[in-house]
């Protein structure tokens, strides 16, 4: 059940001691953290595991959050971060192999019915096409629009200006223009 406290209550509670605040705010943002990780590392049990490393990072560092600063992009940021770090020591150890890639990994867990088929076709051609793009034009683009974070929140969790989210969102936008217009 979502807790009816804002994020300020529930981190100022945290900061008191109280476990159970902080449950809340995973479960507020589990999903989201999930779909951040899972951009970056592109395997949903590397996702899960930076997903939770993750949290346990906030966690320790929940005494240095600035009061009144927004906790989503405080958080993705240590996300985005975790599963950085993951692929480095991932391409370190082993040479990966792309792994496949479809639309449900990073929706919500729900049935598609039979009259969205086309629909699910076309986001999953739209996410292959995303998927050849590098990691940072995936993440830019992921960040506004599947985890629709506002330009200020994306900027945080990229760790640069809002000016540079929008010249990399408009970049990332024209070469994901240019691959779909290539010939199959």
């Amino acid at each position: 059940m979502e807790s009816p406290l804002s994020d300020d209550e529930l981190i100022g509670l945290v900061k008191r001691g109280e476990r159970q605040a902080y449950e809340a705010l995973v479960r507020r943002y589990q999903d989201v953290a999930f779909r951040t990780a899972w951009v970056i590392v592109r395997d949903p049990q590397d996702a899960e595991d930076v997903t939770q490393a993750a949290f346990i990072k906030a966690w320790m560092a929940i005494g240095r959050f600035r009061a009144g600063a927004p906790f989503r992009p405080w958080l993705l940021r240590i996300v985005a971060n975790e599963a950085k770090n993951r692929n480095k020591v991932m391409q370190r150890h082993s040479s990966r192999t792309d792994h496949a890639t479809d639309v449900s990994a990073i929706s919500d867990a729900r049935t598609i019915p039979e009259d969205n088929l086309i629909e699910q076709e076309q986001a999953n051609w739209l996410l292959a096409h995303i998927n050849q793009l590098s990691e940072q034009d995936r993440l830019v683009i992921f960040c506004r629009y599947a985890l629709d974070l506002t330009e200020a929140e994306t900027a945080s969790v990229l760790g640069c200006a809002r000016g540079t989210v929008k010249s990399r969102l408009h970049r990332a936008l024209a070469r994901l223009r240019l691959r779909l217009e290539e010939p199959s």
